[in-house]
């Protein structure tokens, strides 16, 4: 579940670890951004995208948004568990930091500085110099695909990226998404290549630890795919298109 197209990043990572996966994608892109509501307006809304999601009846819930995690985890976890096992998504903090060089986190304007980002990094960063880099914009232009959006908003957030980080925290799923390009802006000729630390890999592993299933990347390939766009069974949005993880859960859809 998500805001919007964020979650396929977790979705693709789900599927390459267990091809046999069926999946149901809940969203409410009408909704979007969840990042500037307030606490309790977020935790309704992710309450509504998360009980749609189990009236499928699946084996576990990944949370693949920053925002949600962040405001309506808990509320998500009280309600769902232990019947339906909820994951969460946390930036990726500590494996960034740890090989000691300078980290910057991409997060949108919100999260940036927030109360949740200082703590994990207080806990996590260890010696490692961080900088919060803000992104406004980006992943709205994400989710609507929209290319002079994108552009816009990585320059931006590009030039408050200090030169010299070698490591750089997506902390917002949609970044994912565009996570080449993220690296494209970024890398410096004559400097070794840039890290990127998603949270999609880590989240969907969790998920197959939480119902103690092993990963099956061999497995025959499942056409099973829900999409459900505010409670209702819908089509992918054709933003998603636009990303090869979308392109790729539509394509395993149509063949079969």
């Amino acid at each position: 579940m998500d805001s919007g197209i964020g979650l396929l990043a977790a979705a693709a990572a789900v599927r390459r670890l267990r091809p046999d996966a069926d999946l149901v994608l809940s969203s409410d892109p009408a909704s979007m951004p969840w990042g500037p509501r307030t606490p309790e307006d977020v935790t309704a809304r992710a309450l509504a995208v998360a009980r749609a999601a189990a009236d499928h009846r699946p084996d576990a819930l990944i949370v693949a948004c920053n925002t949600a995690s962040v405001q309506a985890l808990a509320a998500l976890r009280a309600e769902l568990e232990p019947a339906l096992p909820v994951i969460g998504t946390v930036p990726a903090i500590k494996p960034a930091a740890a090989a000691g060089g300078p980290v910057a986190i991409w997060a949108t304007p919100l999260t940036t500085g927030s109360p949740y980002q200082r703590g994990l990094i207080r806990d996590f960063a260890g010696s490692a110099s961080v900088t919060e880099v803000p992104c406004p914009g980006l992943a709205d232009a994400v989710e609507y695909a929209d290319e002079a959006g994108i552009e816009k908003a990585l320059a931006a957030a590009a030039a408050l990226t200090p030169p010299d980080v070698r490591a750089v925290v997506l902390g917002c799923t949609h970044y994912e998404l565009v996570a080449e390009r993220i690296r494209a802006v970024l890398q410096r000729p004559g400097r070794p290549p840039l890290v990127l630390h998603g949270s999609a890999g880590a989240v969907a592993a969790q998920a197959l630890r939480r119902i103690g299933a092993e990963p099956a990347p061999s497995a025959e390939p499942s056409a099973g795919l829900a999409v459900l766009l505010g409670g209702r069974l819908s089509e992918l949005p054709e933003a998603a298109l636009a990303y090869q993880e979308g392109r790729g859960l539509a394509a395993v859809r149509s063949a079969r």
